[in-house]
């Protein structure tokens, strides 16, 4: 009993050796491989999400991409294609676009950062402190690069400046060495996102801008309200034989001005009981389905210019100086309806009224189409304007 007992101890002591020594290893060697193998797989899996994600998401610009010589992210790229986008919508020449890349480029890296130095915020660093705007409209990069774009036109000449030159005058920065390398690359980025031609320079400060504007039948331009039409035409009602344009969202826009007729103007007020002039023309586009922004100064810069009275069109924005504003800035916007009418929201004493497109044009200084349309109606009597 105890020599049996003695060789039960001795074989039970040998086979726990041999487990730990010889199939403890080995199992934990094919929980390794497992692992591995697994993991393997995990990392791939890891990274083909992440690849997946990031030209899922990487916003307008696509991605990590190489442009030029440089590698930029989805954020950079997306930021270039607005600073573009802005320069194209405003009709400026593709230079504009390249200045204003190059300055982001060496500001901020084109990322829209909320700090810098002292106050300095967004792709431009730009301070609220100094006028720029509040520190919520320079985080928005459609109105930091309009910003930068009205302080660049501002200056006499800065088409034709030297590389680094008009940049530097914009920003007055403590390096003003910096912005002129950057030009290359911020050329190849307005390659890539510039829609279609080139611009011209638009006129020099001091001049009159309402010059630019080719009045087919004539006028004498001027830089406030002007007459109102005289007494045969009411203001306050749809003329007999009012055509319509024909294209729905020209119609729906057209139709709903015309239906707000007598209400009262509000500053501020965007309907549907009272509105201001910009208010009025944004429900209107809403009304169409086009969405457009909300004041004077920057549905200025909505759509595509139109050039002249002769290529207007039932839709379109007209810009005037107005009371308070400028032919550089102007005040003031109504909606041509065709037929030879403008409607407005005049003012506080007058409201959403009809007036004729006679009776705006020695004062208009911009036109803007937020939407293509075929319609082409002509006024009255055959005039060679539509």
């Amino acid at each position: 009993m105890g020599i049996g007992a003695g060789k039960g101890t001795l074989l039970a002591g040998i086979a726990a050796v041999v487990y730990v020594l010889i199939v403890v290893p080995v199992m934990l060697l094919g929980t390794a491989l497992m692992a591995v193998g697994s993991g393997a797989i995990g990392v791939t899996g890891v990274a083909a999400v992440c690849a997946t994600d990031q030209f899922a998401g990487g916003g307008p610009g696509g991605g990590m991409q190489e442009i030029g010589d440089e590698m930029f992210t989805a954020d950079q790229l997306a930021n270039a294609q607005t600073i573009v986008q802005v320069a194209v919508q405003r009709t400026l020449p593709r230079r504009a676009a390249v200045l204003g890349l190059a300055t982001a480029m060496v500001e901020s890296k084109l990322r829209n950062v909320n700090y810098g130095d002292r106050d300095s915020l967004g792709l431009f660093q730009q301070r609220p402190s100094q006028g720029w705007g509040s520190p919520e409209q320079i985080l928005n990069p459609v109105y930091a690069s309009n910003k930068f774009y009205d302080h660049l036109v501002a200056i006499p000449g800065w088409q034709a400046m030297p590389p680094g030159v008009a940049e530097q005058k914009v920003q007055r920065s403590g390096f003003p060495d910096r912005y002129a390398p950057r030009e290359p690359a911020a050329a190849a980025l307005t390659e890539r996102y510039w829609q279609g031609p080139d611009n011209p320079a638009p006129p020099p400060p001091g001049t009159n801008p309402v010059q630019t504007v080719d009045y087919a039948a004539g006028g004498c331009p001027d830089t406030g309200r002007g007459k109102l039409d005289d007494g045969k035409l009411d203001p306050k009602k749809l003329p007999e034989n009012f055509v319509f344009p024909t294209d729905p969202r020209h119609n729906a826009a057209v139709r709903y001005v015309l239906a707000q007729l007598g209400k009262p103007y509000v500053w501020g007020a965007e309907g549907p009981d009272s509105f201001d002039c910009s208010g009025l023309m944004q429900a209107a586009w809403a009304r169409g389905g086009v969405a457009i922004s909300r004041t004077t100064a920057t549905q200025r810069h909505d759509g595509q210019a139109v050039g002249s009275l002769a290529q207007v069109q039932a839709g379109d924005l007209l810009f005037i100086p107005g009371a308070n504003g400028t032919a550089a800035r102007p005040g003031h916007v109504g909606m041509f309806v065709g037929n030879g009418y403008v409607v407005d929201a005049f003012d506080e004493s007058r409201g959403v009224i009809l007036t004729t497109l006679d009776s705006w044009k020695p004062k208009v200084v911009a036109i803007r189409r937020v939407a293509p349309s075929d319609d082409r109606q002509p006024l009255p009597g055959g005039d060679p304007r539509l």
